[in-house]
């Protein structure tokens, strides 16, 4: 379902102040959170795919080489200016983009098994001149996040059940001072995003955390403001600075459509790009949607592509909204631009842990219509579609506040993921469908 553009990146990057040169790099902890700081350093700042491969393979890391080596490409590498906290399996530390005085605030959570795995990882923004006191918050701002935080999940959460044990589970810690250690912004975001966690195992929901102070959000109710020309512009330049999302769409031997994509773009924006992709593979006699680095995005983007799949109007997926209990329908559009691939020709979705929300609904939807054989790996587990919320000046919440209904399985992939029809590693879905097709060509 809906899911940020920036969800599908393995870091996201920030301006901030250097350090000053004389500054004497840190000592990374001898501990398991620490050691994975310090493999996963050593394998991005290598640019070496081979070594970050195997980083990943090591370590679980829920990413793929390729975004690893498009950030190192962007940053040149990160050098550690501090470690914020460090505890055996969690680490919170600071990093510089050796490109440029970037700066990012980043946490580390690993597993208690052996060999240890990276379980949670981020990379917090901080904002461009700050200082360490900047990010300073003191009991009062600690205690006014827990209760807002508790009030929002509570009015718009999409179990209200759920929701409740959250706010009790949160007021009864801060009742307990067991957030009086943390006294920076991020790192209090990112202590209450394990407890969250922990309760509603929502990988939607977040609990973020800005220097620079965030303007007020209009009224609960109230039109959206417009975007504004400039605002769009902009959009657009992003957008087509990653051609939307659009990685491949080639013809393989044998006639068979290779279509890769990592996100949903909005289609008012991306649906050319969509139709341009969808058209040049329609003649192919069999495609394979390689969906392993796809983040998710805009349902409306997840049916647009879905239409040239289809030769009748079908009825894809349903999303109830708590707020107002109304269900909205996911329908294939009647009539596309350009060519339809069509309901007949064989259709395999390559899938990986780290598909994720739009991505998972795509598989999810055509396999439950037989559309689609599904190869990979049990997708990430994320149904719930998120809208961030306002908490102060500094801090926001993501709060999920639907829930997406199948209409054939009445249920989702919240908390499952999709399972594929063949199961194998990520790394030899490709190789495995293409394999697939060749037998049914035998046969």
């Amino acid at each position: 379902m809906i899911c940020k553009i920036a969800s599908t990146l393995f870091l996201t990057l920030v301006v901030g102040v250097a350090p000053t040169k004389a500054q004497t790099p840190p000592v990374i902890p001898k501990t398991p959170a620490g050691t994975a700081l310090g493999a996963w350093l050593g394998a991005f700042n290598s640019g070496d795919s081979t070594q970050m491969a195997e980083y990943i393979r090591t370590y679980q890391w829920p990413q793929s080489v390729h975004e690893a080596l498009y950030f190192r490409q962007m940053s040149g590498g990160f050098d550690l200016i501090t470690i914020e906290r460090s505890e055996p399996r969690h680490i919170e530390f600071t990093l510089r983009e050796r490109h440029s005085p970037m700066i990012a605030y980043g946490a580390i959570d690993v597993s208690d098994d052996v060999p240890i795995r990276v379980t949670n990882s981020v990379v917090q923004a901080l904002g461009p001149n700050v200082s360490a006191a900047a990010l300073r918050i003191n009991a009062s701002a600690r205690r006014h996040v827990v209760e807002r935080a508790a009030a929002l999940l509570d009015s718009f959460y999409v179990s209200p059940d759920i929701a409740k044990r959250m706010g009790d589970s949160m007021r009864t810690l801060l009742a307990r001072r067991s957030y009086d250690g943390y006294d920076n912004g991020p790192g209090f975001a990112m202590r209450l995003n394990h407890e969250l966690s922990g309760i509603s195992h929502d990988k939607h929901l977040r609990v973020n955390y800005r220097v620079r102070a965030i303007p007020p959000e209009p009224p609960e109710g109230s039109t959206p403001p417009t975007p504004t020309t400039a605002e769009i512009a902009q959009e657009r330049r992003e957008l087509d600075n990653i051609n939307c999302g659009f990685r491949k769409a080639e013809q393989l031997d044998g006639n068979v459509g290779y279509l890769k994509f990592d996100m949903f773009a909005d289609p008012e924006i991306c649906g050319p790009t969509a139709a341009a992709a969808m058209t040049f593979l329609a003649g192919t006699r069999a495609l394979i949607i390689d969906l392993r680095d796809n983040g998710g995005g805009s349902p409306a983007m997840v049916a647009l592509i879905a239409s040239y799949l289809f030769d009748h109007r079908t009825h894809l997926n349903d999303l109830w909204t708590r707020s107002t209990g109304k269900t909205e329908e996911f329908w294939t559009q009647d009539t596309v631009t350009g060519r339809r691939f069509g309901g007949e020709k064989p259709i395999y979705i390559l899938t990986a842990a780290r598909t994720f929300s739009g991505g998972e609904e795509f598989a999810y939807d055509l396999k439950a219509l037989k559309r689609a054989t599904i190869v990979g790996e049990t997708t990430g587990g994320g149904a719930h579609p998120v809208r961030d919320r306002q908490i102060d000046d500094h801090f926001t919440i993501g709060v999920p506040y639907a829930r997406a209904i199948n209409p054939i399985t009445h249920t989702n992939w919240e908390g499952v993921g999709v399972e594929p029809d063949v199961k194998v590693p990520a790394i030899d879905a490709l190789a495995t469908a293409q394999r697939l097709l060749s037998d049914t060509t035998r046969h």
